[in-house]
């Protein structure tokens, strides 16, 4: 068991087979490449020319292209009563790339997303995820679905009390929505519940439950999953620009709102805004929006609240003026924080709404808002909730924390801000120096594996998200900075084209469900959109992945 599992935050998943060459596919050219999942029998990641040029809209070439490959995607029937476009969008290099939900009767399938590429030509030149094959077939679905959601909603409750320990208090109402969710190879009529409170301690659980038997089928705590886009909150007033002394003693410029002889830590320069709360070390959100008289932070109790407000500021121009999004969904959600969350509370998180950040015991922690990597960590994961949605549970958990730890060490690079390949290092252990919670250069400084092979694979940390983040860690610095691990020599490309090309993975071709073998694939695909398909860079690639053991 991992010792500093936290917020900042394998069974392993599914075996995969190595990338394979197409033909039994029928695929158009022989170009193209298949990445196998032999446990289901089915691709999971396909590219090259699929399909012929086409005048047709993107959502026809998609569906006719499934329907010509219901052997191989494993349904039957019209591809349009299987598969729902939810999600079409056009990127700077011509693609138009869309996001499909598979579908049983109009049900969605929990974690079976797959995205489809079709290029300026229209060809369809990739498939990524993998939809559970043979619905149609499974007996299970034939159950009658005798739960109601207010019972599903008070079996979950149960079951959660027992786990926490006592009746929590909630954000927001428990929410039930029906989905199909598989356990072990069988697929079955749920309820997806999901509880989201603070007290006792903060929680974003999801339960899945049986809606024949009532029995809980799984659940997950996913702290990080966004539940909608928050609005701002704030005040109206006139644009200001103050200072502040942060967390570690340094001093920033802050863009705050003037109203009524009050300066508040409000932004309206970034999207929808930036907005800072102060929760005086009680368990509510958002807080009282940061209010001082003179403009200037500089009291030791705003240091938190200086950096909380000033990292999200860089955090989202680092998306906006490098990758052209703007906020973490794309669409200017305003992007709220709360400093001094409960007392002593040595953790951050994302609560599917906001940041919170607690202020650290002061040996273990301090304030955790004083880390640019911390701040920007924790709003990757919004990112990640809003595009490829990767469960934050094995494989796929392991991803979703492997990709906040690169975009939080890659905003450290981008911003000059005391660049290293170390998570956390600014406000873990003040007394201790040297150490940090993770290292991407050598995960195995804490004890985290470096290689697919030394994977963790038990059920604790969800499955071992931060653990087996080491893995995707490694072979991210790999690509950056180069080097040679487990015999393997790879030449590095740099923080920026890093960047974009794990950008380009989350945002387009990561799923819910992808395991390690599908990020090398989407990773791949990324980079071969990018610089070609025959360039130094896919070359580097596939080395550093070779390099961790991931196939």
């Amino acid at each position: 068991m991992k010792k500093k599992v936290v917020a900042l935050g394998l069974t392993a998943g599914l075996m995969m087979s190595p990338v394979l060459s197409a033909d039994a596919l029928g695929a158009p050219d022989l170009s193209q490449k298949v990445n196998f999942n032999e446990k289901i029998g089915a691709p999971q990641f396909i590219s090259g020319k699929l399909t012929q040029p086409s005048s047709n809209a993107p959502e026809k070439i998609v569906m006719d292209y499934f329907n010509q490959k219901q052997d191989v995607f494993k349904f039957k029937g019209d591809a349009n009563l299987s598969f729902k476009v939810v999600e079409k969008k056009k990127d700077k290099l011509g693609f138009t790339y869309l996001r499909v939900q598979q579908m049983y009767k109009g049900t969605p399938v929990y974690g079976a997303v797959l995205t489809a590429h079709v290029n300026k030509d229209g060809v369809l030149t990739a498939v990524s995820g993998a939809p559970v094959p043979n619905l149609a077939d499974k007996q299970s679905l034939k159950a009658s679905k005798s739960l109601s959601k207010n019972d599903a909603l008070a079996a979950g409750e149960k079951d959660l009390v027992a786990e926490i320990g006592s009746e929590p208090a909630y954000e927001y109402a428990p929410k039930a929505k029906t989905v199909i969710y598989v356990k072990g190879g069988e697929a079955h009529q749920a309820y997806l519940v999901n509880y989201n409170f603070l007290d006792p301690k903060p929680g974003n659980w999801n339960y899945f439950i049986d809606a024949a038997s009532g029995e809980i089928l799984d659940k997950v705590n996913e702290i990080h999953e966004a539940g909608g886009k928050p609005g701002g909150n704030g005040i109206t007033g006139t644009d200001a620009v103050g200072t502040g002394t942060g967390v570690l003693g340094d001093s920033k410029s802050l863009n705050t709102t003037f109203s009524s002889s009050t300066y508040y830590l409000q932004d309206n320069t970034r999207g929808g805004g930036v907005f800072t709360y102060d929760a005086k070390n009680r368990q509510r959100l958002p807080g009282s929006l940061w209010a001082d008289a003179d403009n200037k932070f500089n009291a030791s109790y705003d240091g938190a609240a200086v950096d909380a407000h000033y990292y999200a500021g860089e955090t989202y121009d680092y998306y906006k003026d490098v990758h052209n999004r703007n906020s973490y969904d794309g669409n200017g959600a305003a992007l709220k924080s709360t400093v001094h969350y409960s007392r002593s509370y040595n953790n951050a998180f994302w609560n599917g709404q906001q940041m919170v950040y607690g202020d650290g015991d002061g040996s273990t922690f301090v304030p955790l808002s004083g880390g640019l990597d911390v701040v920007a960590h924790e709003l990757t994961h919004a990112v990640t909730d809003t595009t490829a949605d990767l469960i934050y549970q094995n494989e796929s958990g392991a991803i979703n924390e492997s990709m906040s730890d690169v975009f939080g060490t890659l905003l450290e690079y981008h911003t000059g801000n005391n660049p290293d390949w170390e998570i956390g290092e600014d406000i873990y252990t003040p007394g201790v120096s040297g150490d940090a919670l993770r290292s991407m250069s050598d995960p195995t400084k804490y004890n985290d594996p470096d290689h697919y092979s030394v994977r963790y694979t038990g059920t604790g940390d969800n499955g071992g998200v931060h653990i087996n983040s080491g893995i995707g860690n490694k072979a991210a610095y790999l690509l950056s900075q180069g080097g040679t691990h487990y015999g393997v020599n790879v030449t590095g490309i740099g923080t920026d084209k890093v960047g974009d090309i794990y950008y380009r993975a989350l945002t387009q071709y990561l799923t819910p469900s992808s395991n390690f073998s599908q990020l090398r694939s989407a990773v791949v695909q990324s980079t071969s959109d990018l610089y070609g398909s025959g360039s130094s860079e896919v070359a580097s690639v596939n080395a550093a992945f070779d390099a961790v053991g991931v196939n």
